[in-house]
């Protein structure tokens, strides 16, 4: 039986950088001011289409993105939704949040209207004894 760690490690540095860069809100042009100069927005549009990036440069952009490079290097998106598709299926986010009902709702319903049934007939009968009263005097 084949498990994740099977496969070959598809991880893609570049995409990876970009994912990191726009979740912190940097455009490529604001990262390229960054690392320098010689760096452009086609140059960082570039690089995030490699799928290995060199150590040195890795290491500057995650100082620059204010990430490990282990993230950098590590993240496979599909592992992760894969995570999450596992993790939050049926019942397992619902004791957390509490929100599955212990009780027939139609139960509760019919014995609030039951309740109501009964005060109403205490109500009739008290405006029945205050009309007697009334009429004794």
């Amino acid at each position: 039986m084949s498990t994740t760690t099977d496969r070959p490690n598809k991880v893609h540095e570049g995409r990876n950088v970009k994912r990191f860069r726009e979740m912190m809100g940097i455009k490529q042009e604001g990262l390229a001011a960054s690392l320098g100069e010689e760096w452009s927005q086609k140059k960082i549009s570039v690089l995030e289409s490699k799928e290995k990036i060199e150590d040195a440069l890795l290491a500057e952009i995650a100082q620059i993105l204010k990430v490990p490079e282990e993230a950098i290097r590590n993240f496979d998106e599909e592992r992760a939704v894969n995570i999450i598709a596992n993790t939050f299926q049926d019942d397992s986010v619902a004791y957390a949040e509490n929100y599955k009902c212990t009780f027939n709702p139609l139960d509760k319903l019919m014995e609030t209207v039951e309740e109501i049934k009964k005060l109403h007939a205490e109500k009739e009968a008290l405006y029945e004894r205050l009309l007697k009263a009334q009429e004794n005097k």
